[in-house]
């Protein structure tokens, strides 16, 4: 037992490390002045802390992430700090409403179309803010994404953003005068250094912002949208980690700990946040399968935040940018864009719909916009609107109808029976989209790794053809070991 607690409390040591940049990064994009440091990592303390204890996915870890960040930079530009954290506390009560009102299980309809173009709308929303900051120090920036790169390359075992965010401010510290006005001919390469500045050094106090009733109507509409934003972010992240483990989470109950988690933040100072997808999949890749590891995290955070304002002064926001721009470039679904030749064509129309509407319009008005067009398609694609699973005998299933995101998620969880032989028949699978073909392919990855014998037959050749297309390397000597030719 203390050794289990041992282990998770090492990597919580391990996702603050990596917390620690992104939550002053995310933090000062969002207000646009140093106060944004303690903003951003007061909401990686106390949603991070909350939404552990709470929440319904073990392991996640919560955070100022770059969706939430987009949408907060807006409120906080309107309504000012006070008038953000207000925001903030309402849109955690919205999302506590969503949770008791059993509104999570809707993720599961969510297609993989959607989830891969809002991604990629957010990186590029990230990307566009940072040019500012490219345009006046293109050298740091450049330098810091550089040495990440290649520090990730050589250096497992610390983060490559802590690596860069350190090195760079110390060689910035002293050599700042090498890389001012720095020109290649008539074009600029680095024209200035800005930096974070004093940050104030207090233990975090609890607060409710001064409002009447009608700011709250005024902040109505931006805490909803904020909390509809957070609640996505964060059941993605979920699914994502259910993914990693094999395990399933509990989405309602975590919208409840995400909701707890955002009010608490709200009241003591910090940045709405949400499930942060590389945050928890770092905690789970160090050891970390339950609340313990992600609470830790929050803590170590509180505790390097008492004395950390004089050292974060002299960061220089072009490191911060450069950190920012290479975590945005991870987003993107590179290998949904590599194989967007292959994939089908309705599946890659909603992407890049969903994700030119994020940029564009709105980042909620972007899901509504990819959902529905995928139900449209759908509709047209097969008349029949879900799939069923019949049981031939005890190891033996058929799966009958469209294998699309309408089904998805109810057609894999009755397979993943305690078995340890499966058979199942695809022949009479009409239609398959991107989700299915996604959730099966993850269906035969976790079979393998449970040590399940599994067996695909009657597989139609369209079904077969987008199988082997999609795959990845690792992924077709699994299809041929289940019965698929590979």
């Amino acid at each position: 037992m203390l050794q289990r607690i041992a282990k998770e409390a090492l990597s919580g040591l391990t996702v603050a490390i990596v917390a620690l940049p992104l939550a002053i990064a995310f933090g000062i994009t969002a207000t646009g002045t140093s106060e944004g440091a303690l903003v951003g990592l007061f909401g990686a303390i106390f949603a991070g802390f909350f939404a552990a204890l709470f929440g319904g996915t073990p392991g996640q870890v919560t955070g100022p992430t770059g969706p939430i960040t987009v949408v907060a930079t807006g409120v906080i530009a309107s309504h000012g700090l006070e008038g953000a954290f207000l925001a903030f506390i309402m849109a955690g009560a919205f999302q506590i409403l969503f949770g008791l009102c059993r509104l999570g299980s809707l993720i599961r309809f969510i297609p993989h179309p959607v989830v891969s173009g809002f991604m990629g709308g957010i990186a590029l929303i990230i990307i566009l803010g940072e040019l500012d900051q490219v345009e006046q120090s293109f050298l740091v920036v450049a330098l810091t994404v550089g040495l990440m790169l290649g520090s990730a390359r050589v250096i497992k075992s610390v983060p490559a953003s802590l690596i860069a965010l350190v090195l760079m401010t110390v060689i910035l510290r002293f050599g700042e005068s090498l890389l001012r006005d720095v020109r290649l001919g008539p074009v600029p390469l680095n024209e200035t250094i800005d930096y974070i500045g004093k940050i104030p050094e207090s233990i975090p106090t609890l607060s409710l912002p001064d409002a009447d009733g009608s700011m709250f109507v005024t902040l109505l509409l931006p805490a909803l949208a904020i909390a509809l934003l957070g609640s996505i972010d964060s059941l993605l992240t979920s699914v994502v980690m259910d993914n990693i483990t094999g395990s399933r989470h509990q989405s309602n109950k975590e919208l409840i700990g995400q909701g707890i988690g955002n009010a608490m933040s709200g009241l003591f100072g910090g940045l709405a946040s949400a499930g942060a997808t590389v945050r928890s999949v770092v905690n789970v890749r160090s050891g970390g399968r339950t609340w313990i590891s992600a609470a830790t995290h929050s803590v170590i955070l509180l505790v390097l935040v008492v004395g950390l304002g004089a050292a974060v002064q002299y960061i220089p926001l072009a490191v911060l940018s450069g950190i920012l721009i290479l975590t945005a470039i991870g987003m993107f679904d590179w290998e949904g864009l590599r194989k967007a030749h292959v994939s089908p064509k309705g599946d890659v129309a909603v992407m890049f719909v969903t994700m030119i509407v994020t940029v564009l319009v709105d980042l909620t008005v972007a899901v509504a916009a990819g959902v529905g067009l995928a139900l449209a398609l759908h509709a047209v694609q097969s008349r029949r609107a879900k799939a069923s699973v019949a049981q031939d005998d005890t190891t033996t299933y058929s799966i009958e109808g469209p294998l699309s995101f309408l089904s998805v998620d109810r057609v894999f969880t009755t397979l993943r029976a305690d078995h340890s032989d499966l058979s199942v028949s695809l022949k009479d699978v009409t239609y398959i989209d991107l989700s299915g073909t996604k959730a099966l392919l993850t269906f035969i990855d976790h079979s393998h790794e449970r040590g399940v014998t599994l067996g695909l037959r009657d597989l139609p050749p369209h079904v077969e053809n987008q199988l082997v297309a999609l795959a990845d390397d690792s992924q077709r000597d699994k299809l041929k070991a289940v019965g698929v030719k590979a």
